[in-house]
């Protein structure tokens, strides 16, 4: 009896030991959850607070879309999608408006993860199901994150690089494993992804592309297009998620059609005349003068406010292919970010309206500061003899003129970097080797051709030929994702606070696969071990410590030069919608939160047929 016993308890104390090292952890269970601290709202809320719930429902607006789409394929690299197409989708969990890290459950009505954060469970509502009835389920959205995994876009699979394996539990549960430990980045990533209906692909390729509307599990569907022309969404009548708490007040509007113009001044005078309904305004030049003339404005029957834009933004700047000589060299990069004058651009084609851009993460605290501290001394340290020594006795500002257009002083220094770097001034033309510096600015939109030509002609007092190409959105995306370009514009989405996205936008593996979002071609070892702290940080003061360092590494190396942003959104509509005196502190809150207001409508002199 003695000998079972014995044999009993040696069994017991093996399986505990091979038993996995979650089982004694603490395991939380909530409808909510946020990277670093708690999140903001408390199970139980009757809405958000900036939702009106008791807003009417119904009425049709037309919106203005620039450039054209052929595919509704978001996931592969091939073809161009609406960006509008996220109508239609809803995902595991979804944040507020009014924070920038919290997650909310949506198909998914609660989550289940360890102290570690080594794996996340999903528990899914019973009731979720598609326009066409289809019961969402776990497989659905294992097999989005395989579609992802296989054959998503570069920058698409990047989000996701810390997963180790997603399994399906039951039609209801659907649990992440995870490559890292203590990290709630990986667990916040993969709770945005959305389900694909594997009963709709089962007989489709989703390696393809398709203009075939997939079923629905948000609350619009698709109900025509015209590709590359026009696409209209319309409210899912009986949405499954219409009642949930957190979707009360919203998504108020019945028909959302997109009008795609392949000139932003023809989508300029098509809202002027009244056949859209809303836009926000990115020319400083329309803004300041494009409205006075209109019938509509000086009746009242076109509003134009600022609202203010708390929302963290990625940087936009002209992007230097690295990949090309004589780009290769930053002397040369610095040399010509001297050229650009920012403050007579501000002056005579932004209006005063933009501020410059001094970080890779503006409006943020993100973003450097002053001169290095001590605790981002003690990350860039180690690579000392790596990084410019000015980086760690200065902080980085972008080159200042007087606004007059001489630049004579920022020239002369240009000229001298550029002849460090082995070019001299013959004839008035910039040479080395007996050839003309000559590059080219690939543009998709004709109104960048205002900022882009003074400085054009500030390349040419340096003796460098610079021309201007504008392209089509097709041809200027798969020239994009190819990496066919000198020099481009590109403003970088931000995705607060910073994570795995950074390894596609600034990683060395990244800068040699076509369609990453490493457009510059970045191959540095600082940045690449900079990036993996921000990944792995533990708190938020940590991972703002390291994205400051990543930002001075950034600047410093004049990979880019830094263009403009703006702190408030600048929006301009017909006088016919309501929306809640409180906005979502991250947005307008357009369309979702708004409503057509049938008396405001009713007013207008133009009536839409």
């Amino acid at each position: 009896m003695a000998i079972i016993v014995r044999i009993i308890g040696l069994t017991v104390l093996l399986l505990c030991a091979l038993a996995p090292a979650h089982a004694a952890q603490n395991v939380t269970k909530s409808w909510s959850m946020a990277e670093f601290g708690t999140p903001l709202y408390k199970d139980g809320i009757d809405h958000w607070p900036y939702a009106n719930p008791d807003a009417p429902k119904g009425g049709e607006i037309v919106l203005g879309a620039f450039g054209s789409f052929d595919s509704l394929n978001i996931y592969i690299l091939k073809g161009e999608w609406p960006p509008s197409l996220g109508l239609t989708s809803d995902s595991l969990m979804a944040n507020s408006g009014d924070e920038l890290a919290s997650n909310y459950g949506v198909i998914a009505e609660s989550v289940e993860y360890p102290d570690d954060k080594s794996w996340i469970i999903f528990n899914l509502r019973a009731d979720a199901h598609y326009e066409d009835g289809v019961q969402i389920t776990a497989a659905d959205f294992a097999f989005s994150f395989d579609t992802i995994r296989e054959h998503g876009r570069p920058f698409l699979r990047s989000f996701y690089a810390d997963v180790e394996a997603v399994e399906v539990l039951n039609d209801l549960r659907l649990k992440f494993t995870m490559k890292t430990r203590n990290n709630m980045k990986p667990l916040m990533n993969v709770a945005g992804i959305a389900p694909l209906p594997r009963h709709h692909w089962k007989t489709r390729d989703i390696t393809k592309t398709t203009l075939e509307p997939e079923p629905a599990s948000g609350a619009y569907k698709i109900v025509s297009l015209d590709a590359g022309r026009s696409i209209t969404y319309e409210l899912v009548d009986d949405y499954w998620g219409k009642d949930l708490a957190i979707n009360r007040g919203l998504d108020n509007i019945k028909r959302i059609r997109f009008e795609y113009y392949r000139d932003d001044g023809v989508m300029f005078e098509a809202f002027k005349s009244g056949a859209i309904d809303f836009r926000q305004e990115n020319s400083s030049k329309r803004w300041a003068t494009g409205y006075e003339d209109s019938p509509a404005v000086k009746k009242g029957e076109i509003v134009r406010r600022r609202v203010p834009d708390e929302t963290p933004q990625g940087i936009q700047a002209f992007f230097f292919n690295l990949r090309r000589a004589p780009f290769d060299d930053i002397r040369v990069r610095e040399a010509i970010g001297l050229l650009f004058d920012f403050e007579a651009t501000q002056r005579t084609v932004l209006y005063g309206e933009y501020q410059r851009t001094a970080s890779y993460f503006p409006n943020s605290d993100f973003g450097a500061a002053g001169e290095p501290t001590p605790a981002e001394l003690e990350l860039l340290t180690p690579f000392r003899d790596q990084l410019p020594d000015a980086l760690f006795r200065r902080p980085f500002t972008p080159p200042k003129t007087d606004g007059s257009g001489r630049i004579r002083k920022q020239l002369r220094r240009a000229l001298q970097l550029l002849k460090s770097a082995g070019w001299s001034t013959q004839g008035g033309k910039l040479v080395r080797d007996g050839k003309q510096m000559t590059f080219e600015f690939l543009l998709v939109s004709p109104t960048m051709e205002r900022l882009v030509a003074p400085f054009v002609q500030n390349l040419k007092r340096a003796g460098i030929e610079a021309s201007m190409r504008i392209v089509d959105s097709s041809q200027y995306q798969v020239r994009i994702d190819d990496f066919d370009f000198d020099m481009v514009t590109v403003r970088l989405n931000f995705f607060p606070p910073p994570g795995p996205e950074l390894r596609s936008y600034y990683g060395s593996d990244a800068a040699g696969v076509r369609g990453s979002a490493n457009m510059g071609g970045i191959k540095n070892p600082v940045v690449d071990a900079l990036i993996e702290k921000i990944v792995s940080a533990k708190d938020l003061e940590t991972l703002k410590v390291a994205s400051r360092a990543l930002d001075r590494v950034l600047l410093w190396n004049h990979y880019v030069i830094p263009q403009f942003y703006v702190d408030n959104e600048r929006i301009v509509y017909w006088d016919k919608f309501g929306y809640p005196e409180r906005k979502p502190r991250y947005s307008t809150g357009f369309p979702t939160t708004w409503w057509i207001d049938k008396q405001r409508a009713a007013k207008l002199t133009l009536q839409r047929n």
